[in-house]
């Protein structure tokens, strides 16, 4: 667990829960874009971090293997054969909102609607703050690919969103 805590493991995974839940769970509907499936994903990370034993150094080390654990989980079933062959009724974006305590606007619809490779970097740069060495080593990918992907991410949300603040 945390080696900054206390000794109580209930105390741990009480204080992970609090402090990352809603992290975990606004990564998976970004990577999702389904209530559902974000609640699932964020259910079987932390059934994964109560299962691990690992020692963490840290509470970053903790958040990077978390975020890491829910992006290869929002992997794994945005592949799965069940849900490429699955029609979703529409989900509600306001729940998203709510949870991320951000007011509903152009920009947040902007960023649920480019690509997830795209989604996710610019959630964990913007949202969760982290550098690009920092997502280049969670998504185990090179800097000069994130840098490339915030960079296409930036000028997507730019045309998507050019007519609505040319006035400003």
């Amino acid at each position: 667990m945390i080696a900054t805590e206390p000794p109580n493991p209930e105390n741990q995974i009480e204080f992970v829960l609090q402090k990352y839940s809603k992290m975990v769970y606004r990564l998976a509907y970004v990577r999702t874009k389904n209530r559902a499936d974000a609640e699932d994903l964020l259910q079987e990370v932390f059934l994964r971090f109560l299962k691990s034993n690992i020692p963490f150094s840290d509470n970053e080390h903790c958040k990077a293997w978390l975020i890491r654990i829910t992006i290869n989980y929002s992997k794994n079933l945005l592949t799965s054969a069940w849900f490429r062959k699955t029609v979703f009724m529409e989900d509600g974006l306001e729940n998203y909102a709510n949870v991320a305590e951000q007011g509903k606007s152009d920009v947040f619809y902007a960023v649920l609607e480019l690509p997830v490779k795209y989604r996710v970097v610019v959630h964990l740069y913007y949202y969760e703050d982290f550098s690009v060495a920092e997502i280049s080593t969670m998504l185990n990918r090179k800097e000069s690919t994130v840098k490339t992907q915030l960079y296409r991410a930036r000028e997507l949300l730019k045309k998507k969103l050019q007519g609505d603040y040319d006035y400003v």
